[in-house]
Formats: structure tokens, sequence, C-alpha cells
């Protein structure tokens, strides 16, 4: 059996080291150069750099699978999409073997990552080799890899582009917790865009469980015909799962009071919602749920609490890739901040954020984008990087001030990824004194 793994960053390491355990000669390439020490042995493998070659589209595989950071649209990929080949992202073929695995999914275009690591949290509870992965922590294929087929119960954060290159993923429990628009520089459109997401609950059926958010006209609209038992969960409206004062109930079992939740915004409250109710349904207790989602901290890159200069707040909130996170970030505080938004272009707009630029005290835009937001907000003061952006927020801010990165864009323009982004913005925040 031979294997074809486009892209060896995080998971294409991963899922070869598990083709060649279960069997498999295995093709790696990348364009970039590849670190072979990451292999017990090369014996299996043969690794391509440099270059994505076009031979490669006359040779016969059993498998292909892509790095989802590698777009679909992708000249050499779709080379053998017209040959009929079906590409695979390594979560679908991972989980072929690791049929013990029970998977609770989330999707949705924000909240993923602080949503995923809650249920993380909560199924800790009940076993310390329960685990986060997909697109968060260990990719599944390094799980498998690692762990085998055990009994182990995963917190899997699924993306758009994986949902992609899955044919038969059938979580025991999904969720999408919210559709906007969003990664159009290489979704055709939004329709399939939000298709993709979709495909979390195609291959479910009446055994599974699917987590429904009827305060989402897409997602109403879009899961009529979900097969598998459907739940629902609202902050404002009647639902399995909802609100009463400050309580969260699930079928009139309290879950946590979201009062005493350590992260802001609502839109949290709807991410802790959603990963208890996917706990209890995992068979997490009541009472470790309600302990556990109280004292949940946040997660990185996600309005993260820096540090405080000379009265001054800072927040990184570099995992707002979008408008929408933008607004929700905005959201989460009771007072205006001083806003550090821009970055890498990916085709979505920022008109969703006129609306919440009343929250603002002053924005500094950088990057690609930087012009895109004086034209949203006149007002806007234009910078050539994030230094440059906190710098200047830090002269212009005054005691009592939030100054919050919260990008509304991807960082492809001047960082390698958003996690880089947010790391060198708490680094050199971190460096200021008082």
């Amino acid at each position: 059996m031979k294997a074809l793994i486009i892209g060896a960053a995080r998971s294409g390491i991963a899922i070869t080291k598990l083709l060649v355990k279960e069997g498999f000669n295995c093709v790696l390439l990348d364009t970039k150069s590849i670190d072979r020490n990451q292999f017990d042995s090369l014996e299996k493998i043969e690794i391509i750099e440099g270059e994505h070659p076009k031979y490669l589209w006359d040779v016969s595989f059993d498998l292909i699978i892509k790095n989802p950071g590698i777009p679909h649209t992708n000249e050499f990929v779709q080379g053998f999409v017209n040959k009929g080949y079906f590409i695979y992202n390594e979560i679908e073929i991972a989980l072929r073997y690791a049929p013990n695995y029970q998977i609770g999914a989330i999707t949705g275009t924000n909240g993923k990552t602080t949503t995923t690591s809650m249920l993380e949290a909560l199924l800790k509870q009940n076993n310390s080799n329960n685990t986060a992965c997909g697109n968060i922590g260990l990719a599944m294929s390094e799980v498998v890899y690692q762990k085998g087929n055990v009994n182990i119960d995963c917190a899997l954060e699924i993306a758009a582009f994986q949902l992609l290159g899955c044919e038969t993923f059938k979580p025991k429990i999904s969720t999408i917790l919210n559709l906007a628009p969003d990664h159009l520089d290489v979704f055709k459109d939004v329709e399939e865009y939000y298709s993709a997401k979709c495909q979390i609950f195609m291959n479910q059926d009446e055994n599974d469980i699917f987590l429904k958010n009827i305060d989402d006209d897409n997602i109403v609209q879009l899961t009529n015909n979900v097969k598998a038992k459907c739940y629902t969960f609202s902050l404002t409206k009647k639902a399995d799962t909802y609100i009463k004062d400050t309580k969260v109930y699930f079928q009139d079992i309290e879950l946590f009071d979201y009062s005493q939740l350590k992260i802001p915004g609502m839109h949290n409250v709807t991410n802790a919602m959603v990963a208890s109710t996917m706990a209890y349904l995992m068979g997490v207790s009541i009472d470790k749920i309600k302990s556990t989602i109280e004292s949940f901290a946040g997660v990185e890159h996600r309005l993260e609490y820096v540090k405080t200069i000379s009265g001054v707040d800072f927040y990184n909130d570099s995992k707002a890739t979008t408008a929408e996170s933008t607004v929700v970030a905005l959201d989460a505080f009771e007072q205006k901040v001083i806003l550090l938004a821009g970055g890498y272009d990916k085709k979505t707009g920022f008109e969703s954020l006129r609306n919440s630029l009343s929250k603002v005290k002053i924005l500094i835009a950088f990057g690609a984008t930087k012009n895109q937001f004086k034209e949203l907000y006149p007002e806007s003061i234009l910078v050539e990087n994030m230094f440059e952006a906190i710098d200047l927020a830090r002269k212009l801010s005054e005691k009592g001030d939030k100054i919050v990165l919260s990008p509304a864009c991807a960082s492809y323009d001047q960082f390698d990824n958003y996690e880089q982004r947010g790391r060198l913005f708490k680094e050199y925040v971190n460096s200021l004194k008082d």
C-alpha cells in the first residue's frame, strides 16, 4: 500500500508515522525542508523537499492526504482531483485505526478553540488519558500513533479545511457553534464554506448527537437534514440547554452558574454551555462539570490577559482572525477599548465591525489591511506593524484603559501564524516597564 502526504507540518509528520506503522510505504513532500530526525526510521518513507513535482500525478497511490494549511484549490492538489482521487484529511484516516475513540467534535467560525479546551478540561476529570486534538493540540494521527486503539474520549476541534477531507468521519457528538463568512480567499463563496462546516454531521445517524445553536439563523436553516438526535442550545430562547437567571441548565439539570465564569463575555457563556452539555452527554458528572467550568481560566491568544502597565491592561486576542471574532472581543468589555487591528486580507471585509465601533476609543491599524480600516473608521491611526501599534497605543492610553490586540485578520502578511503573532505581542508587552 502506498500513500502520498502533501505537507510535512505537524499533522503530515504524524500521519506518515502512523501509516508506516500500519504497513504503508509513504511519499512525504513539502515545499520547505523536512526534519528527518522526527522519524525513527526512513525505511518506508520517501521524502521530497522544496517542490510539488507534477510527475507524481502519474504515480498510483492508495491514499492521498493533504495538510489543511494547503488550500484545496492548490494546482498540485487539483491535479490529483482531476485524476479521480479523493483528498483526505489525516483525521479521517487516523480514526479508521481507532474505532474505540469517542469523539466530541466542534466546528464553527468562532469559539472552537475555547470550547474544545473547555471540553478537554471536563473530559480529563473522568480520565487523564482523554485529550484535545485536531486543530488544537496534538494531531489526531499523533494521538492514535501514541495511544493506539484504546477507550478514550477526545475533544476534537475541526476546521472547514479539515472537514473537506472527511469521507466517513462520524463523531459521537458534534456541533457547529456559529456561522459567519470566513476564508473567502480559498472558498469560492460563503455557501461552499458553510457546506464544508456541515460535513461534521453528514455521516451521523440516530445513535449519535448533534448540538444545534438555535440563536444562529444560518445554522437553523442548514441543519434540517441532520439524522442524529438533536439537542438545542440558546442564550435567550427555550431550548434543551438554556439560561434561567444566571444558571445554565440542560433539560432542568443545573450545569453551572455563569456569573462564576472567569472569562469575560456572553460568547464564552455559549462556549461553556456547549462544552458542559457535551461533557454531560459523554459521561462527566454534574459536580465535576460545575467545578471545572467555573474555574476555567481561558486559552492562549483568545482574550488573554497579559499585563497591567501604569494602570493600563493589555489583552492578547490574536486568534481573532475575522471581523466577527473582533466584534465578540469588543462586546466582552463594558468600556471602550484601544483596538489594535490589521493583517493579511482574507477578502471577507470588515463591514460587520461597523456597529461595534462605538466600543472603540482609539483604533490603530497595521499590516496589509490598514487602509481598509481607515475607510471603515476614518479616525483610525495607521502604522506599519504590530510593534509600532503597541508603542503608539501606550503613548495615547490613560490609566484605566484596555489595549486589545484583536486583529480581525489572519497573520500571514507579517507572521507565520496567529500563535506567533500572539506570542510576540505578549513578549513585547512583557518587556515594557512602568
